[in-house]
């Protein structure tokens, strides 16, 4: 077989299928001709290859309690390796149907009610979500914007949170959404260092580790340093490198037998076994066929993002687009054009009849930012950015 679907720029028409990105902007109190780069998935048909593997499992017509077998991990661990360098062992693998299940349950395993569990603002929200929802208590170490424009950790204020509120748990975003970060070795090492010390299980979220530009690397926190191994679980998925959100399959790797029994214990209490048939014939699909759409796909989305870099300089000088290291949702500046958080609001949705995601989701440090979607046709980007500016032009005169 031979990859057919690498023409980025084309639409496919997304509206009355259901889609949580087109279909219910009403619903969400949204205009119904909105145009929406807010959730994150992307609006490219997936892999062809990803494709003739459903088709071919969807023409047998049996959709019956589905297990993965050996060629599975196969192919997942091929992947982890080739791309990212790191061995993973089959006993090491939990599967979920998703990360942000795999958050919750984590929550859950690993700490109490009333319990703090630490995060670093602005960050993905359902981590605050799973926190407060299973009764217990956010802690945020807030990232910092440093004059290089660059968000940073500040590991003093981070080993401080940890001690004052007796963290056990805290949930990592790396790459980071949205500030787009792509952590360093030294960074994760003495977050990880600080954490082997006051006894602290990191639930490393890597749903993005396939979205890192330039000369940069993901770096799988567990694999730095083998104690690392001990008190770390690794969220990976298919789910964003090809656009597989509603299959809702995630690979979840657990080294400690220890850690793994307590996950496995509370997705068992709540109900879960078998994941999804077609997730598990799309994620091997993936992983085993995929790289040349994964390839193409890279190239446009970085080319993408070199458009709007450009269109922001040049167009929208009153706003900062934080440098993009990883993923495709872009953190922008907004706070130069000194609005109200319900004025940004009215800008972007009533003026510029956007949807964007809003930088206070993400935390009160996140006031004043929103996070744009790059994943599409850059026709769509290119409307997109036009009515934003004529919307910010209209302030300004």
């Amino acid at each position: 077989m031979s990859e057919r679907n690498l023409d980025f720029d084309q639409i496919v028409e997304r509206r009355n299928t259901d889609c949580l990105k087109y279909d219910f902007a009403v619903r969400r109190g949204r205009p119904e001709n909105v145009l929406p780069l807010w959730v994150a998935d992307m609006d490219f048909q997936t892999s062809s290859e990803i494709l003739d593997a459903i088709q071919k499992r969807v023409k047998h017509g049996i959709f019956g309690y589905t297990e993965s077998r050996d060629s599975y991990f196969e192919a997942v661990a091929a992947w982890m390796k080739d791309r990212h360098g790191w061995d993973v062992e089959r006993n090491w693998l939990v599967k979920t149907p998703g990360v942000v299940f795999a958050l919750a349950m984590a929550v859950k395993a690993y700490s109490n009610e009333g319990d703090a569990v630490l995060i670093q603002q602005p960050v993905y929200y359902p981590f605050t979500e799973v926190i407060e929802d299973n009764n217990r208590v956010v802690v945020s170490s807030d990232l910092i914007l440093g004059e290089d424009g660059k968000y940073h950790i500040d590991f003093e204020d981070f080993e401080r949170k940890i001690v004052e509120n007796k963290i056990p748990l805290f949930l990592f975003c790396s790459p980071h959404n949205p500030v787009s970060r792509v952590w360093t070795a030294e960074e994760l090492t003495r977050i990880g260092d600080i954490c082997l010390k006051h006894h602290v299980i990191i639930v490393s979220d890597e749903i993005h580790e396939d979205f890192v530009f330039g000369d940069r690397k993901h770096t799988v926190f567990a694999n730095l340093k083998k104690p690392f191994e001990e008190i770390s679980v690794t969220c990976t998925s298919p789910a964003k490198t090809f656009n597989l959100a509603g299959l809702q399959i995630s690979n979840i790797f657990i080294p400690n037998a220890a850690l793994r029994a307590k996950l496995k214990k509370q997705i068992a209490a709540a109900g879960y076994s078998q994941l999804n048939t077609i997730g598990i014939t799309a994620c091997e699909a993936a992983y085993r066929y995929g790289k040349e759409w994964y390839d193409a796909m890279m190239k446009y989305v970085a080319g993408n993002i070199d458009y709007l870099r450009a269109y922001i300089s040049k167009e929208l000088p009153q706003l900062q687009m934080i440098e993009p290291e990883g993923t495709y949702l872009i953190w922008i500046d907004f706070r130069n054009l000194h609005l109200t958080e319900p004025e940004l609001e009215e800008l972007i949705v009533k003026k510029a009849n956007l949807w964007l995601d809003s930088g206070a989701i993400f935390g009160k440090v996140g006031e004043g930012f929103e996070r744009i979607n790059v994943a599409c046709p850059r026709q769509t980007l290119e409307k997109a950015l036009g009515q934003l500016k004529v919307a910010i032009d209209k302030i300004d005169n």
